[in-house]
């Protein structure tokens, strides 16, 4: 499904004190550089964030009236005009309204449901220099990278607390954490579990593409920032430092026949999450034009306490998220919300209603932490809602939902 654009853009050749990006890194596979053979450069959503004003989209937004609100309530489809005018602060005095047209929508769509994942973490090793994460390469922290061996420890661990949906999360470290690691682990980790996905660093459409042979669900993506200046300034080394690689990443993603793609940007890492959330609308809505037969899911992480400490730019309140929730259901009605364990128990509890399809419980953001217990100095950040996965799964039914931890089965393929 795709959305109309209803704003009105000032077109200009690069975002407006935005420098230029440089191409992205070889490694075949297409999607944001030079075609082979003369080709002609496939789109990717690079060239649609070359037209976007970040300043002038932030003026655009803090401009919509009560009266842009009314009218994107009422709208039996939501355009990105009104998006614009969902997430603005003039909507903050419509929560409870949104709030009743998101639950409508997700019961209508999803039912009475939320689907249950876990993160796996493989490996804290890293080669970027990131200025908010507990893996960034400058911090001083024990690395560990899971032997076989420990991954079939971890899938047994996660397996008895009952989960069925597992994320595999590593550092960026191509060389000790790519793709000759990745071709020798998931086998091992599909046995265990239906729906396998993934958040690793960026990889070639033919590399995704083989991933997907071995039993590649999903895959998460998140772009951090769509400022570029910002995303200069805590990015400082490592291939992550190359924003049009990363942008054009669920692109390939796409054109690799991924199943699932996952999006979102680190809430407070800009100075403005209104203008970061409403780029990922237009991402969104660019991969739902190109790539259609992908299904997509959104994540709103806030920065966390983590080994580096970054302060956030910014700080979004809990009733400015459950707003930001709610206008992400408003607009596209199909959209997998997930929260995870980053927010607070009360917090989550009440975020079932609003919209949210996806939750995590239980995590441990270390590698090794299931089978072994907590390692602080292993961890990328610290989580908000350590409640065990009986508890979160009691808190859904009290809220009178059903937790699913097991919504598919391989052999139906995909």
């Amino acid at each position: 499904m795709s959305h109309e654009t209803g704003a009105t853009m000032n077109i200009s050749p690069l975002p407006q004190g935005q420098p230029e990006v440089c191409p992205p890194p070889p490694g075949g596979g297409g999607g944001g550089g030079g075609a082979p053979g003369g080709r002609a450069k496939e789109p990717t959503f690079l060239d649609r964030w070359q037209e976007l004003e970040w300043d002038d989209i932030g003026l655009q937004i803090r401009a919509k009236t009560a009266a842009d609100v009314a009218r994107a309530l009422s709208a039996p489809r939501r355009t990105l005009a009104d998006f614009m005018a969902l997430i603005s602060p003039a909507a903050e005095a419509y929560l409870p309204q949104m709030a009743a047209e998101a639950e409508r929508l997700t019961r209508q769509r999803f039912g009475n449901t939320i689907s249950f994942y876990v993160p796996l973490y493989l490996s804290n090793l890293c080669a970027n220099d990131c200025t908010y994460c507990g893996f960034s390469m400058s911090n001083r922290l024990k690395r560990k990278t899971l032997t076989v061996e420990e991954i079939e420890r971890e899938c047994l661990a996660i397996k008895a607390r009952g989960f069925d949906s597992v994320l595999l999360v590593t550092g960026e470290h191509e060389h000790k954490v790519g793709l000759a690691y990745f071709r020798e682990v998931m086998p091992i980790i599909r046995r265990h579990f239906s729906t396998v996905g993934m958040e690793v660093q960026p990889l070639s459409q033919a590399e995704y593409a083989e991933l997907k042979t071995l039993g590649l669900d999903a895959v998460m993506v998140y772009q951090e920032t769509y400022h570029a200046p910002t995303y200069a300034r805590h990015h400082l080394r490592g291939n992550k430092r190359d924003i049009a690689w990363r942008l054009a990443t669920p692109d390939r993603l796409g054109r690799a026949g991924i199943d699932k793609i996952g999006l979102g940007a680190l809430i407070g890492l800009s100075s403005d999450w209104r203008a970061d959330s409403y780029f990922v609308a237009e991402h969104l809505s660019w991969l739902e034009r190109h790539h259609w037969q992908s299904r997509y899911s959104l994540s709103f992480p806030r920065l966390r306490p983590c080994t580096g400490g970054l302060e956030p730019a910014v700080v979004m309140s809990d009733r400015q998220l459950a707003q930001l929730i709610c206008a992400w259901r408003l607009f596209s009605p199909t959209l997998d919300l997930s929260l995870s364990t980053r927010e607070s128990a009360t917090f989550r509890n009440g975020a079932v209603r609003l919209g949210i399809t996806q939750m995590s419980a239980e995590s441990r953001t270390q590698p090794g932490g299931y089978a072994e217990g907590d390692a602080e100095e292993l961890e990328q950040f610290a989580i908000h809602d350590d409640r065990p996965v009986g508890e979160v799964a009691a808190a859904v039914r009290q809220a009178g939902l059903q937790p699913v931890f097991k919504d598919w089965e391989p052999f139906l393929g995909r």
